[in-house]
């Protein structure tokens, strides 16, 4: 897609930035005022197009689309050819409830995302009432003054007031390569800033933006997780066993000339028990109830997997600023030299600084030259070029008068090298740097040029920022969940051991050493990175490699990051973590945001994938053995009676009544694991096998007795009864029993479980005493047996032998 025409420097031909602003009632030095802004804010609507919705209604019959609605269908289908209508009438009425219950809370999980996306809005700086503030975009209204840098997303249509930036439009035209926009240049919505920075005016915002289009920070794809892959594979196993249980039930009705119409639908439902019915809905609720509780804890999560993978993830790289110290640097001192005055080097300081970037650097040198009353109400900025990794340093142009000062701050040694010192010089300051550094203290350099003269380096100033005061105990709390902390930091080495010090770090090593020869790279780098407890004189391009080289070695890897040049570290990471206050780029390459600083909401974030972790394992091992137990029962009841014990219409209700129970999973207590997690459930599957197969001869056992002491098998339906109630109450003492890897009395459930587990209960006794379609009723003091059989046995040696095996298949995965 093309741009509009541009002139022979790249910039869109538009009016002058004089002319705009006059035509859109705006003012460059102050903005617009609060209330015009609501006023265009209730009139024109707000920065935003329109999401398209599916009308609910399509939603919902999409509910009569898949694999378990077609079995289901499929058993109507037969029971209205054979004429059986209270099954016909059953099965229509179980798959419209199923249908319900999944559009209500899939609803109710689609709004938590919703409640989520707004809470994630783009941000932008903008001025108003003549003070720059941070606003969400989506209430920038045309006429405002904003102001955008590397890192940014374009929030709206603007006109460059000021600055040189390169742009990315690659989201919007499909061409790769970046254009530069200078002073009167037209920027778009959904663009990204990638280097320089500069002032506009918002001249169209929503729907009227040029590509009509504004960018989110919720990732709207759904990725592949890992759980979707384990869960695939262990169906599959479950499909090909209930295959050849079906496919032997199938040959044994041929032989005894059974008719296939009547075989047929318990076929099905065999088959259909393998399915995961309740699986998509559980997981689906249990993601967004974690993903809206995270973000009441100030975690905000763009992509469902960063759940999954905090649950494994065995390595955390942490920024030192903002994560580990507060990201409130202060001015410890100025050192003049040359013959300048600490007033000289602080006002020049702060010239070389811009309050609308909000960088903390800049803050440090601002709030000093207005405790110091150094502020000069004639200087006014020429140009201003922002901090890069490139340049490590800022710098301005201001003019005093008839007096044009070039102001410059930045690191030590590209400072001096530009201010024209030799190297002796400069190792000398170097010296005396690193004594101050072994104390945390961070030395910035500050020169300037007046007029047409040379760089002059005019002193020195020291900046601390104090770790926080938790951040030692939380990585201690960090070790003690099995994840290793590892400081990351663009200080010296010297500056990056003090803090470490203090945090209880142990080895640091400088990032640069990290790049060996390729001789070297693969067993000495992979080495180094595993054993350092931190990296200093990190470059944003050094994160990556960091990454790269932990997982070589096995290790599952979270970074924090903040700053466009982080996005490649925090994509490649399986946990990418945006800091409080990072760029949209890098929230949009991250899974995860902070809203708050520190390391506290990152434990949050571990546990609460750690506890969905378990969740999914319980339901692995509940479906599992209640797979062997349900088709097992069936076919071998078959071969040793030779009639089926329970009918396609029981059949498809257990399922439902047992999945679905299930779902009620998503809302469980659990105690999340003091160690990272694995998908490799092999052990786990084993126990869920041999729980299996245990409640299926305790079953056959309880249905031997019923035949014989109640004479079952003479017909009348209570046989069918009979039966229902042993694999239902056998499934849901398994639950209560399987969602603990301890003794089942170790946790009490949570409330919306027990809740289900009891409904069922009762509407099983309920079928039990007053019968239903083919199910014909029991006398209460048979059902009271099944029920107490089944709870004594679950509960009692089968919870024994289930917590024994856990431990073991546990200490296995370790």
């Amino acid at each position: 897609m093309a741009t509009p025409d541009t002139n022979r420097s790249g910039s869109p031909l538009h009016p002058t930035t004089a002319e705009t602003l006059l035509a859109l009632g705006s003012n460059g030095e102050t903005g617009l005022t609060g209330s015009e802004a609501r006023n265009r804010l209730d009139r024109l609507g707000p920065n935003e197009v329109p999401e398209e919705k599916r009308h609910p209604l399509l939603h919902f019959l999409k509910k009569f689309w898949g694999l378990s609605a077609w079995m289901i269908e499929l058993i109507a289908l037969l029971s209205f050819v054979l004429h059986k209508q209270a099954d016909l009438l059953v099965a229509v009425l179980l798959l419209i409830v199923n249908a319900i219950l999944s559009f209500l809370q899939e609803q109710r999980a689609s709004a938590a995302v919703t409640a989520l996306r707004r809470q994630l809005n783009v941000t932008a700086r903008v001025l108003r009432d003549g003070t720059w503030q941070t606003a969400a975009a989506r209430t920038l209204v045309i006429g405002d003054i904003v102001r955008i840098r590397a890192g940014d997303f374009v929030p709206a249509d603007l006109q460059l007031l000021d600055g040189v930036l390169q742009i990315d439009e690659s989201a919007l035209t499909g061409e790769s390569r970046e254009v530069e926009r200078s002073v009167n240049g037209a920027i778009y919505a959904g663009a990204t800033i990638r280097r320089g920075e500069g002032t506009g005016v918002v001249v169209a915002t929503g729907a009227q933006t040029y590509f009509g289009r504004t960018t989110e920070l919720v990732a709207g794809a759904h990725p592949k997780l890992h759980v979707e892959e384990v869960v695939a594979r262990v169906v599959r196993w479950l499909l090909v066993i209930v295959g050849i249980l079906v496919a032997l039930t199938l040959a044994v009705s041929s032989v005894k000339g059974l008719p296939l119409l009547d075989t047929l639908p318990i076929a099905l439902v065999l088959l259909m028990s393998a399915v995961p019915v309740a699986l998509p809905v559980m997981f689906t609720v249990s993601m967004a109830l974690g993903s809206m509780e995270l973000s009441r804890r100030g975690v905000l999560i763009t992509q469902l997997s960063a759940i999954e993978d905090a649950a494994t993830m065995d390595v955390l790289c942490a920024d030192k600023t903002g994560t580990l110290t507060m990201n409130q640097l202060s001015l410890r001192g100025v050192e003049p030299l040359n013959g300048f005055s600490e007033s000289d080097v602080l006002q020049t300081a702060a010239f070389a600084s811009n309050e609308a970037n909000a960088d903390p650097i800049d803050l440090a040198f601002l709030r000093a030259e207005k405790e110091h009353n150094l502020g000069n109400a004639d200087a006014r900025t020429v140009s201003f070029q922002p901090f890069s990794a490139a340049t490590r340093r800022t710098e301005s142009i201001v003019m005093l008068g008839d007096r044009r000062i070039r102001c410059v701050k930045g690191a030590l040694r590209t400072v001096a090298e530009a201010a024209g010192l030799d190297a002796g010089a400069i190792t000398e300051l170097e010296g005396h740097a690193n004594i101050e550094a072994q104390n945390g203290v961070r030395v910035m350099a500050v020169a300037r040029a007046d007029d047409e003269g040379s760089l002059v380096l005019i002193g020195l100033a020291y900046l601390y920022d104090a770790p926080r005061p938790d951040s030692r105990r939380l990585i201690d709390e960090l070790r003690l969940l099995g994840i290793q902390v590892k400081m990351l930091t663009g200080d010296a080495l010297s500056v990056a051991r003090a803090i470490a010090g203090v945090l209880g770090l142990g080895t640091i090593i400088r990032a640069p050493d990290l790049h060996a020869s390729p001789r070297e790279a693969g067993e000495r780098g992979t080495d180094m990175a595993e054993v350092a407890d931190g990296f200093a004189e990190v470059f944003p391009e050094d994160k990556f490699l960091v990454v790269k080289r932990l997982q070589a070695a096995g290790h599952v890897v979270g970074m924090t990051g903040d700053g466009v040049n982080d996005a490649p570290a925090l994509r490649q990471a399986e946990v990418g973590i945006a800091v409080s206050g990072a760029s949209d780029v890098a929230k949009s390459a991250a899974s995860a945001v902070l809203t708050h600083e520190g390391l506290v909401d990152i434990i949050d974030l571990v546990k609460s994938g750690r506890a969905i972790y378990q969740r999914v394992l319980t339901w692995v091992v509940n479906k599992i053995s209640r797979t062997i137990l349900k088709a097992g029962f069936v076919v071998l009841a078959f071969l040793a009676t030779g009639q089926f014990v329970i009918s396609a219409l029981g059949m498809v209700l257990l399922v439902f009544m047992t999945d679905f129970v299930k779902i009620a999973l998503a809302t469980d207590r659990v105690r999340p694991s003091e160690h990272p997690e694995t998908w490799n459930i092999v052990p786990l599957v084993k126990v869920a096998v041999v729980l299996g197969l245990l409640m299926l001869a305790e079953a056959l056992a309880l249905l031997a007795y019923g035949w014989h002491r109640f004479a079952l098998g003479d017909g009348g339906g209570r046989l069918q009864t009979f039966t229902f109630q042993i694999l239902l109450f056998f499934a849901l003492f398994s639950i209560l029993s399987v969602r603990e890897r301890r003794a089942f009395w170790m946790s009490r459930p949570s409330t919306p479980l027990v809740s289900a587990l009891v409904a069922d209960a009762v509407l099983g006794m309920l079928i039990g005493i007053h019968g239903l379609a083919e199910l014909h009723p029991l006398p209460l003091a048979q059902s009271l047996l099944v029920a107490i059989f089944a709870g004594v046995l679950v509960l009692g040696p089968n919870d024994i032998l289930k917590t024994s095996l856990t431990e073991r298949a546990l200490r296995r995965k370790q």
